[in-house]
């Protein structure tokens, strides 16, 4: 114990701490990290609810697109082609949408973390919330840190046996439940669900099943830690997105050093003393194994359980909150020259305080209006012109589309009679998922008149067409115009479709090819 106080000094040393820091391919030491409870680890198990139920739910909701398209509310359907959200249906050619979502999530990544740091390392990102699910495993399986530290260190025994393979038992399940909830974003869920336990499903789901469950098993139970440090490229890249005014987890020395496991003592002998006590909360609940004392590091999620450990001993010594806290680098750098003297001498933390032991009003504390800057505004300006501009043509967009290709070889005939035959393949694409009737039209080139091949409508400028939902039709037309009425060998008319039910239309400009005239 320390003095006299109800705070434990627990036996943790980071696995990379300043005074000795491992090689960049050092083996890996184990982490055994504590149990946390405070308001940062009830903010990640609400985050971790969120994302898993989202996770392991969304393909097994419902939504009614009619008789003629899948009720799967999220679908990835490879086999046709077609993404389904909710009411959004997105075709191959639109696959820009995806693409104006994944810079949306960069950009929205580099506004979180230029505000509020390493927030997505710390609570949302799938390795995160995957190893804080298996943790609760370890922990119900084998007890808490020390009895984990305890299990681990002792013989093999029945035991320890039965222990570690349920709890990889469990891993397993977990790894193969997030394998089988992926494969249902691909096919129709209780469909799929009834193929796998029959034996009916394809090879392929049951292969990314095992890769899947492999993966989850490998990242989220044995690497861990080590998938951020080695394998993740943003901590490296984060820096460069970070400045003065952004939030980070940050062990404030101004006020905690020097220092001591026994302050009273050493305030007895007339000696400086921070309100750091050394008790190594902060080490033992970090799932990177790290010491936030020692600075900034690579490995930091920013994950805050640090600030819970802390905090907690904090209000067992009755001292105020924050010795580690969310703070920015001008705040901290504005306190350090306070607790210096202007930079003139060691830390003191008497500097910061008054004669009755509350902080001057000189500290610097933060304040939300100091995230907001120009950087900000600008990641906030540049994602919101993004979205507004997917919004703005997904609702634009047209559902009726037309395609006409020329034919190469030859590029027209001349009949019997004299006049002059081109030929078309035009592509009608209805991108809804209801039958329609498409009236193809044709405008322009004076006297010519079209048909369709192998199909009994009359030639004419203008015929009906059914088209099936949510399909593409192809048409073989010719379009015949008599020789007194060409007057150059290349002529432009337009093919325009049109749904009269909905109004939507599209058009496009073809060119009608003949002979040269004599000279």
């Amino acid at each position: 114990m320390l003095d006299k106080t109800q705070v434990e000094r627990l036996e943790a040393e980071a696995v990379n701490s300043a005074k000795t820091r491992q090689p960049l391919y050092a083996a890996r030491k184990k982490i055994f990290p504590k149990r946390a409870s405070g308001n940062f680890r009830r903010f990640k198990w609400l985050v971790m609810a969120i994302t898993l139920g989202i996770y392991y739910l969304t393909p097994w909701l419902r939504w009614d697109r009619g008789p003629f398209a899948p009720d799967q509310a999220v679908l990835l359907d490879v086999a046709n082609r077609r993404f389904y959200f909710f009411f959004i249906e997105i075709w191959p050619q639109e696959f820009f949408y995806v693409a104006g979502l994944l810079v949306m999530a960069g950009v929205g990544l580099f506004l979180i973390t230029s505000t509020v740091g390493r927030a997505w390392c710390g609570y949302a990102c799938p390795q995160t919330v995957w190893v804080d699910l298996f943790l609760v495993v370890e922990r119900a399986v084998e007890g808490d840190r020390n009895a984990r530290m305890k299990l681990d260190a002792g013989p093999w025994t029945a035991r320890k046996l039965m222990l570690r393979l349920s709890k990889h038992a469990v891993w397993l399940v977990i790894g193969a439940a997030t394998g089988g909830a992926w494969i249902f974003y691909f096919a129709d869920a209780p469909t799929l669900m009834g193929e796998l336990f029959t034996g009916t499903a394809a090879p392929v789901a049951y292969i990314t099943i095992a890769v899947l469950t492999a993966t989850t098993y490998t990242f989220g139970g044995l690497m861990r830690e080590q998938v951020c440090t080695y394998m993740c490229p943003w901590p490296r890249i984060q820096a460069a997105m970070l400045d003065e005014n952004s939030l980070t987890v940050t062990y404030n020395d101004w006020r905690g050093e020097p220092r001591s496991r026994h302050a009273k003592k050493v305030q007895a002998i007339g000696q400086s003393v921070g309100d750091c006590v050394d008790c190594n909360a902060c080490v033992a609940v970090c799932p990177m194994g790290i010491d936030i004392r020692d600075g900034q590091q690579l490995e930091c999620i920013t994950c805050a359980l640090c600030i819970d450990a802390c905090d907690g001993v904090m209000d067992k010594l009755g001292k105020e909150r924050g010795l580690i806290s969310y703070a920015t680098l001008s705040d901290y750098n504005a306190n350090m020259m306070l607790a210096t003297a202007g930079g003139s001498s060691s830390i003191n933390p008497s500097l910061v305080r008054t004669a009755v032991g509350t902080f001057s009003d000189q500290v610097a504390h933060f304040h939300i209006r100091k995230i907001f800057r120009p950087r900000t505004y600008v990641y906030m300006g540049l994602w919101s012109l993004i979205g507004l501009g997917l919004l703005y043509s997904l609702l634009t967009r047209d559902r009726l589309e037309l395609n006409v290709l020329h034919d190469r070889n030859p590029q027209f005939v001349t009949l019997s009679d004299g006049s002059i035959r081109n030929g078309y393949t035009v592509k009608l694409l209805n991108m809804i998922p209801e039958p329609r009737t498409i009236v193809v039209t044709m405008e322009g080139l004076e006297g010519a008149d079209m048909v369709v091949v192998g199909d009994d409508i009359p030639a004419g400028r203008s015929f009906a067409i059914p088209v099936e939902p949510d399909r593409l039709k192809t048409l073989k037309v010719f379009v015949r115009q008599p020789a007194d009425q060409i007057h150059a060998p290349a002529q432009t008319f337009k093919f325009r479709v049109e749904d009269r039910a909905s109004f939507e239309s599209n058009e496009y400009t073809a060119t009608f090819n003949a002979p040269e005239a004599p000279k």
